[in-house]
């Protein structure tokens, strides 16, 4: 029995070492890397360039693209690309431009001086979310269709540890090689570390994709309804057929649910408390004394090995206890976490107290989006996963974004402690809102 369990476990590895699992965890990398360059590396660069609580917590808004990636994901997800898709095919036609875009806008970024243009560096910060927004669409789909069934959670493992190498590497990464270097080097290596996602797309191959029973069931109606319309024909039918199928159908699908508003509004508060926080850590912590090394040490690297021990308890819950309970603990525990931040605030600069609070944090926060991650991928219908994915992810980045914009406000005018106390209460709407989808998601 030991060693059938043995070999099941020698099994089990070895899905990851299957390339196309080792190109969805590069292409993860590629994903996870611009996140904190317009989010938690770009403060620092505003903190050490005078800019106030109160616009550094605006620029939090620079995400929006990421709230908005839905609005163009059809596009994404059905046009192919003049040249390059005949070359590269349609999937990996758009990842290569999205990675060149993303590798343009971070130079960019980096030649900004927001010290004496803070408009133009959030301009530029902006034209990064957007291209790394629109290279996610395409990793999604892509993730989705290279890879078997029986390898999605292996995949969704693997671009999960990819994206969060990367936010390592355009996170503490960029922190230490700030300490040596300027800022435009910073954003010109990161610039570079692209091409790690861009080998994937040159050297894998492009995923073959079959309709769905419903979206042929669809697309039938609407040729259907088309033909009984005499009046649209050649390039006009064409188009609204395009746009029925491409566009309207996954929304169409969505709504059908039940509730499906309250899961809109669940996904974007469920871990809005994070975010809250999440906007004000890093000038939090160079206020209280800390140096961008030992952030870079503690919040960063062993941040990470916190997060992803976080996300295998995570999984082993949903395992155990199943998807709704797990939402209910890990969600519990994101919130509570926060209160070590106020811990801290009265700690000030101990390292030892650091450790603790960025463990516990970063536990707590690994779970949740370990769980968080199951429940939108259990909401997508296989016949839109990459525009459906898009507009839940959207939702979702709505607290990361407009939301949590108000932190710098909330932090310049009042006390750490009874900031971060705040950012605990910001959790309480989503779990009422897990509370009143409880019983609909125990039946899916």
């Amino acid at each position: 029995m030991g060693g059938s369990g043995f070999g099941r476990f020698v099994g089990y590895l070895s899905v990851y070492s299957d390339p196309r699992i080792i190109g969805i965890a590069l292409l993860g990398f590629s994903s996870g890397l611009p996140l904190a360059l317009t989010f938690s590396t770009l403060t620092f660069w505003l903190v050490e360039a005078g800019i106030s609580k109160t616009a550094i917590g605006l620029f939090a808004a620079v995400s929006t693209p990421y709230a908005l990636k839905f609005m163009w994901a059809p596009i994404m997800d059905r046009a192919p690309l003049p040249v390059l898709a005949r070359l590269l095919g349609r999937r990996r036609s758009w990842l290569l431009t999205t990675q060149a875009s993303l590798m343009v806008s971070l130079v960019m970024l980096g030649s900004a001086d927001p010290a004496n243009n803070a408009w133009l560096t959030a301009l530029a910060a902006l034209f990064v979310a957007f291209c790394s927004a629109s290279q996610d669409i395409v990793i999604d789909a892509y993730r989705v269709e290279v890879l078997e069934p029986r390898q999605y959670a292996a995949g969704a493992a693997a671009v999960v540890f990819g994206y969060r190498v990367g936010m390592l590497a355009s996170g503490a990464g960029a922190l230490y090689l700030a300490e040596v270097v300027g800022w435009f080097e910073v954003y010109c290596t990161m610039a570079a570390l692209v091409l790690v996602g861009v080998s994937v797309t040159l050297l894998g191959r492009e995923p073959e994709v079959a309709a769905s029973p419903e979206s042929v069931e669809l697309e039938k109606r609407a040729a259907e309804y088309l033909a009984s319309r005499p009046h649209l024909r050649g390039p006009i039918a064409d188009s609204l057929a395009w746009l029925y199928s491409g566009v309207v159908c996954p929304f169409v699908d969505f709504m059908s649910r039940p509730r499906w508003a309250v899961i809109l509004l669940f996904v974007m508060l469920y871990k809005f408390g994070d975010s809250l926080a999440g906007v004000m850590t890093n000038p939090f912590l160079i206020e209280i004394g800390f140096t961008k090394s030992e952030i870079a040490t503690i919040v960063k690297t062993y941040g990470l090995a916190a997060t992803l021990i976080g996300a295998g308890v995570g999984g082993s819950l949903m395992n155990s206890l199943g998807l709704v309970r797990s939402l209910w603990i890990c969600g519990v525990l994101q919130m509570l976490s926060n209160l070590m931040f106020a811990v801290q605030a009265v700690a000030g600069h101990s390292l030892s107290m650091l450790t603790i609070t960025i463990g516990l944090e970063n536990l707590a926060g690994g779970m949740g989006t370990a769980v968080f991650v199951a429940y939108l991928s259990s909401l997508c219908n296989f016949a839109y996963t990459a525009t459906q994915y898009a507009l839940l992810t959207s939702f979702m980045s709505v607290a990361r974004t407009w939301l949590s914009s108000s932190g710098g406000w909330l932090a310049e005018n009042m006390d750490w402690v009874p900031f971060f106390v705040l950012t605990t209460v910001a959790a309480v709407p989503g779990l009422l809102l897990l509370a009143a989808l409880a019983s609909v998601a125990e039946k899916d």
